[in-house]
């Protein structure tokens, strides 16, 4: 089974193509690299994100973020009074016990970030996806970061770091984890306060996949316990959604006279099917 690309994305009603000109604008070594009416995909520090016209079925909200780390004061500086351009702060811009210089903020778009001074030469990863368990799956972090390993190649348990008696959250949760699927760096915690959000399909995470082989091997190990949706998506047993898209579909869905088609023809599909895309 070859490597695989796995990338967030976000879910917008209507506005993906102002959201990803808005991020290309704020990172450096940012660029649009596909569009279409329904998709706009989008590299920003060596991340690649998938932004979705998808209607106003869902919204953005803090159970997955965007921890990136800064290597100056000046870059987080600059980042930060970016994203709060019509956005807000959850944690204020200080210093904290896990680093000199941090906020967690929601842009305009209601995307969530936390960006954070130093620590690069940990991660060698600029941005990292952080999945924040809450509601009923509070304190299975550990649970699902280690499901997670198992099922993705180049995969493995960087660190977990739990609550202790002292801390604000309940003693043996998950405070920080890092991990890595497919050498790609992701981060979780768990949250056992009252908020009023849990994982949706507004932020999902892509999948890319070159055969039906590899289709199927992640459709069947991700929906055990979790559940089908549509058109590739599916929910995963803590409730993440997940992507499972074949690499042919945007060449096709890029060709006019064929985009349609296709469309008609994955509409139909809950788990996608490479031949019958291309028999369509």
């Amino acid at each position: 089974m070859k490597s695989n690309i796995i990338y967030p994305c976000l879910w917008f009603d209507g506005k993906a193509k102002e959201a990803a000109d808005f991020y290309c604008s704020v990172f450096e070594k940012s660029a649009i690299i596909s569009e279409n009416q329904m998709v706009v995909i989008f590299e920003s520090l060596g991340q690649k994100f998938m932004c979705l016209n998808g209607g106003p079925g869902f919204n953005i909200n803090p159970s997955i973020s965007f921890y990136v780390i800064c290597e100056t004061e000046k870059e987080i500086d600059l980042l930060s009074s970016k994203l709060l351009e019509g956005g807000s702060e959850l944690m204020p811009l200080d210093k904290y016990d896990w680093s000199a210089k941090y906020v967690w903020l929601q842009d305009r778009f209601g995307v969530n970030w936390q960006l954070s001074f130093g620590g690069m030469e940990k991660t060698g990863q600029k941005i990292s996806p952080v999945l924040m368990f809450t509601g009923k799956q509070a304190g299975k972090a550990e649970q699902a970061l280690r499901f997670y390993t198992s099922v993705f190649k180049g995969s493995d348990i960087i660190g977990i770091a739990k609550y202790g008696k002292d801390d604000s959250d309940v003693e043996g949760m998950v405070k920080h984890a890092e991990f890595t699927l497919n050498s790609q760096a992701f981060m979780a915690i768990d949250s056992s306060f009252m908020h009023q959000f849990t994982f949706n399909e507004a932020v999902s995470l892509v999948v890319d996949c070159e055969t039906q082989e590899e289709i199927d091997y992640f459709w069947e190990k991700l929906t055990e316990g979790g559940e089908e949706v549509q058109c590739g998506w599916l929910k995963d047993r803590f409730g993440v959604s997940w992507q499972i898209v074949p690499v042919v579909l945007y060449e096709l869905m890029s060709d006019p006279s064929r985009a349609e088609r296709v469309m008609h023809a994955f509409l139909q599909m809950k788990k996608f099917d490479i031949e019958k895309l291309l028999q369509a």
